[in-house]
């Protein structure tokens, strides 16, 4: 039985913001960029929050919600400065940390012996040393898998931890809802409803073989996890699933022809980055990404190991047609051959000779990332 950690500091970017500046305690705060750019909220305070602003929300609406609210542009280096002094606090305690972004990691304690050996207490004590040599707060979740560690980690947020005993797993994922099940967003969350299912006890219901047919390979992921089965090993050194730039444009592109005559300029930040990244894995799959100007999202790919400008361009033409609509974001990248998997039998061409690359560790996709509203 493992002793898995799960730490995720609370509202990093904007605790960062007031720890630096503590007249800004107390008051709303966002990170985020500008509403006269189509910016969006990085992280919020909880003043923020209870006005209903949250990450991910566009700032203009942000603003419509909190008037007053504090907007700070992000400051990168201040946050990774941080983030490496939190990332050693947590490998003073075990050499198994998996960070899964700036702010947030797990940690793989079985067999430690610091505090009696108990994750509890080392839980706290990261905590009250983040606190003391950070200056922020953080927020725990202890148990006995990845999954079930991340959700307890948000269950006594802020500054505080939640422990899930292995006696108590299956009372604790049953009243679960589906949608706190890892990968399940807004869409798969509302199948899932449609179909009966409101938390994990509903789901346990439903066969594997059924959960295949409804939701392809993701079904078995569903039927293990309702049931609180997760394998995964904390992993310290995670693997790049896939790289990809994008931009929102400060007035829609009004039609395909507009899409393509953007493309470029996005190709060739893409390969910029690429070239920084020094990824040696073999590229498998081609990527574009589309957000349509009501907010519907698509994502086209096809298999290509040196993908070129006019491979992004056919599948923008395609993902185009699926709406039809003005487009306020494109994104370009690729998606790299896991193991085992070959790449495609495309020559390798000098798509990226003159220095491109992508930006950091994208999400694995998802069923319901893909030709969906978000």
């Amino acid at each position: 039985m493992r002793k898995i950690i799960h730490c995720d500091c609370d509202c990093f970017y904007a605790s960062v913001e007031v720890r630096d500046n503590p007249a800004l305690a107390g008051k709303p705060l966002a990170v985020g960029g500008r509403a006269e750019t189509r910016g969006v909220i990085a992280t919020c305070s909880y003043e923020a929050r209870a006005f209903g602003v949250h990450s991910a929300m566009s700032t203009a609406r942000a603003l419509q919600l909190c008037p007053q609210l504090i907007l700070l542009p992000p400051d990168f280096e201040r946050y990774r400065a941080a983030s490496r002094q939190i990332l050693d606090i947590y490998r003073d305690y075990t050499p198994l940390v998996e960070p899964l972004s700036l702010d947030e990691a797990y940690l793989d304690v079985s067999g430690v012996d610091r505090c009696q050996g108990s994750a509890t207490l080392m839980a706290q004590e990261i905590r009250a040393r983040i606190r003391a040599e950070v200056g922020i707060t953080a927020s725990a979740g202890i148990a006995p898998n990845k999954f079930l560690a991340k959700v307890a980690s948000d269950w006594n947020k802020p500054d505080g931890q939640f422990v899930v005993r292995p006696q108590d797993i299956d009372a604790f994922v049953a009243a679960l809802p589906v949608k706190k099940i890892f990968g399940v967003g807004k869409v798969t969350a509302a199948k899932l409803n449609r179909l009966g299912v409101q938390t994990c006890v509903d789901l346990r219901s439903w066969s594997l073989a059924d959960l295949t047919r409804e939701f392809g390979s993701f079904g078995a992921g569903l039927y293990r996890l309702c049931r609180g089965i997760d394998h995964r090993e904390v992993k310290p050194d995670r693997i790049r699933k896939s790289l990809s730039v994008e931009t929102t444009y400060v007035t829609d592109l009004p039609d395909l022809a507009a899409c393509q005559a953007a493309l470029p300029a996005l190709i060739e930040e893409f390969q910029r980055r690429f070239a920084r990244a020094r990824e040696a894995r073999p590229v498998h799959k081609a990527v574009v990404k589309i957000k349509f100007a009501d907010f519907s999202q698509t994502t086209v790919e096809c298999v290509a190991s040196a993908p070129t400008a006019a491979i992004w361009q056919g599948l923008l033409t395609e993902g185009h047609a699926r709406r039809g609509l003005p487009v306020r974001l494109l994104g370009v990248g690729v998606r790299f051959a896991e193991q085992g998997e070959p790449a495609s039998d495309d020559a390798q061409i000098d798509l990226f000779d003159d220095g491109g690359a992508a930006s950091g560790p994208q999400l694995p996709s998802r069923p319901d990332l893909r030709d969906t509203p978000t």
